[in-house]
């Protein structure tokens, strides 16, 4: 080429620079498009014969087209491709992050759905509930329950939230209300929840209603009892026995044996209802136990004596405990009284109280009350302290019980957070032992009995 063909030449090239920085395109960044436009100048220049101005318009339209398609993306492309994939992925393990943590902290068993019915995520009460509510697994693995599988459905296919009762009979008998509720979410991956199951357990709730329902039918008829019995020696005195002396003096005796046992009953009740209305609130004064089990004895020595009955008390100087006077004089009350209606005649009974040693639980004192009565057999020891219950209903309706006696010491004890441990054996008689937590100071003025 001439001289002036050179530096045509050259120029053309420099043209090629600011041809490839079009759109704010670097040349090294589009080297291979300037690379073929050189090389194909050379040949229509080289070979071709063509004039350099010709050859180099040719070239610059070949330039343009180049850089307007898509090139490789630049490492910044790249650069900027992978952080958007992390940040994506950072907040996708963010937002499972958040729903797991808001299954786990239900308070009742929950499950996490995808949309097929697949478990994502189940808290600890799901899984001690179904006995394995792992994710991956779906929900007819961990439940047969026809109510629930067919909730699940109907909520997937309608996204209507749904509810179920679930009545189990194995391995314990249990009632359940599940509630399957859709997720309001656009995405629907297998990694996002599209239902939410919450179970809620039913069995401590039906078993309050059945125990309402039975008590009110156990007061009913404790109290229909005597008041038909005090209607019908009123209706006989109104007529046979109007004009007998005799006959009247023993109804009247019958009927003041009846009324009394009304009153009993109806002091009992409202006296169990006070307790258990004041049961969330702790007492706060300083009671020494040993002179309220003193106090008690004295009051019921009378009835002991009636049946030459001899009590054994073998207290401690001093014991503070934190309690309410009133109540803790009817828990020993209703101990005692008890021991000395069930003990045999000319029997005896034993009431100890100790401090626990450091060696065995410090800071606990336990009164021990002992009977020599015919004992209790086991199956009935853990439902003695249920309202109305009674191992011999006639043996306490005519020992003057109103079988509310027991219920009302362990409502008692339980606001006083105080434990008692019952222990019997037929034909030797039983035991009824009560532990109460000390009182930390013991210098300080407590209630004294009057």
């Amino acid at each position: 080429m001439t001289d002036e063909s050179e530096q045509q030449t050259g120029s053309i090239f420099a043209r090629l620079a600011d041809i490839a920085a079009v759109g704010g395109t670097r040349l090294t960044e589009r080297r291979d498009a300037v690379v073929a436009a050189g090389v194909l100048m050379f040949a229509l220049v080289g070979f071709g014969g063509l004039p350099v101005p010709a050859a180099a318009t040719g070239v610059a339209a070949f330039v343009v087209w180049a850089l307007a398609w898509p090139s490789r993306p630049s490492s910044a492309v790249l650069a900027e491709y992978e952080n958007n994939r992390r940040q994506a992925e950072a907040y996708r393990d963010a937002s499972r992050a958040v729903w797991v943590a808001l299954v786990e902290g239900l308070p009742d068993p929950a499950i996490a759905l995808d949309g097929r019915g697949g478990v994502l995520a189940a808290n600890g009460l799901a899984s001690e509930l179904f006995g394995g509510a792992q994710a991956g697994r779906h929900i007819s693995q961990i439940t047969r329950a026809p109510e629930l599988l067919a909730a699940v459905d109907t909520a997937l296919a309608s996204r209507e939230s749904q509810s179920c009762r679930m009545d189990f009979k194995v391995p314990v008998e249990r009632s359940l209300v599940g509630t399957v509720a859709p997720l309001r979410t656009v995405a629907q991956d297998t990694e996002t929840p599209q239902l939410i199951v919450v179970l809620r357990d039913l069995t401590e709730q039906d078993r309050l209603v059945r125990m309402r329902a039975d008590f009110v039918a156990n007061a009913s008829h404790e109290l229909r009892t005597p008041l038909a019995s005090l209607k019908g020696f009123v209706e006989t005195l109104q007529d046979a026995a109007k004009d007998d002396p005799e006959a009247r003096g023993r109804f009247l005796k019958i009927m003041q044996q009846q009324a009394e046992r009304m009153a009993r009953l109806i002091d009992d009740l409202l006296s169990l209802s006070r307790i258990e209305m004041r049961a969330h609130v702790m007492p706060r004064d300083a009671i020494d136990l040993a002179m309220i089990v003193a106090h008690v004895v004295q009051t019921l020595a009378p009835i002991a004596k009636e049946k030459a009955i001899a009590i054994d008390v073998s207290p401690v100087s001093k014991a503070l405990v934190t309690g309410d006077r009133d109540e803790l004089i009817q828990v020993f009350q209703n101990l005692i009284e008890n021991a000395i209606k069930y003990s045999r005649t000319g029997g005896r009974v034993g009431v100890r109280t100790e401090v626990s040693s450091a060696a065995q639980r410090p800071g606990r004192i336990t009164v021990s009350i002992t009977d020599d009565g015919p004992g209790i057999a086991a199956e009935h020891l853990p439902r003695l302290t249920e309202r109305f219950y009674r191992v011999n209903a006639t043996q306490s309706r005519n020992a003057g019980g109103t079988g509310l006696g027991l219920a009302i010491v362990k409502h008692v004890l339980n606001r006083h957070q105080a434990e008692l441990h019952i222990e019997s054996v037929i034909g030797q008689g039983s035991t009824f032992r009560v532990t109460f937590p000390l009182r930390e100071n013991q210098n300080i003025q407590y209630k004294t009995i009057a």
